[in-house]
């Protein structure tokens, strides 16, 4: 199974309104990142903050529209970022991994999202002991920059064994993603413009960010 999950929880403060029912090129933000999904998964948790939210985005999304189960669930705890989403997400997920993803990153293309999983099965095919934690696309550098700091940490696959580790992070008020590839069994996958395009991870924090 092929899950994904995606983040809608923030509080878009420097937009100033909800992200992902934002129109862009005449559609809201989230249905462009919903188009590039189908038929390359199974199923969609997607995290928000509270059922008022939950009832307006079930008027934005039509099922039918999809090839994929489309659940709905709330943050465990409001406001901690996109690391309690992750993890409310792996907890809802019907499988051992799953993509996650912004709201706010309506370039996502299909393509991206088929070579994620497509790289996620053949690993597990040949895999021999230590199990795949994380699948995170990197920037590449000339410099010797850490490899961590170049990653995309919001545009990765992840293990839900990860679950009790964001619990000890929140509890210890640590709620930066880039802690969960820091000494765990990471692969890293090169931005290259061929096989990963830099267009899936354009996203658009500020009115000003928005191309009509």
């Amino acid at each position: 199974m092929r899950s994904c999950i995606l983040l809608c929880g923030g509080m878009s403060r420097r937009m100033g309104r909800d992200k992902g029912s934002m129109k862009i090129l005449n559609k809201p933000m989230i249905i462009h990142i919903l188009e590039a999904l189908n038929n390359q998964i199974d199923e969609l948790v997607i995290v928000l903050n509270d059922e008022n939210r939950i009832k307006k985005y079930k008027k934005i999304i039509t099922q039918k529209n999809y090839s994929f189960k489309i659940y709905f669930t709330i943050d465990v705890e409001n406001d901690l970022g996109p690391l309690c989403g992750i993890m409310t997400g792996l907890d809802n997920i019907h499988s051992d991994y799953a993509l996650v993803l912004p709201c706010d990153s309506p370039y996502l293309d299909s393509d991206f999202v088929y070579y994620m999983f497509d790289t996620l099965e053949s690993i597990l095919e040949n895999e021999e002991n230590e199990t795949l934690m994380a699948l995170v696309p990197y920037h590449r550098s000339p410099k010797d920059v850490d490899i961590i700091k170049r990653a995309e940490p919001l545009h990765s696959i992840y293990h839900k064994s990860y679950i009790p580790l964001i619990e000890e992070f929140l509890q210890n008020n640590i709620r930066k993603v880039r802690v969960l590839m820091k000494n765990q069994n990471c692969l890293y996958m090169p931005i290259d413009n061929h096989l990963i395009n830099e267009d899936n991870f354009k996203n658009l924090n500020r009115p000003t960010d928005i191309e009509e």
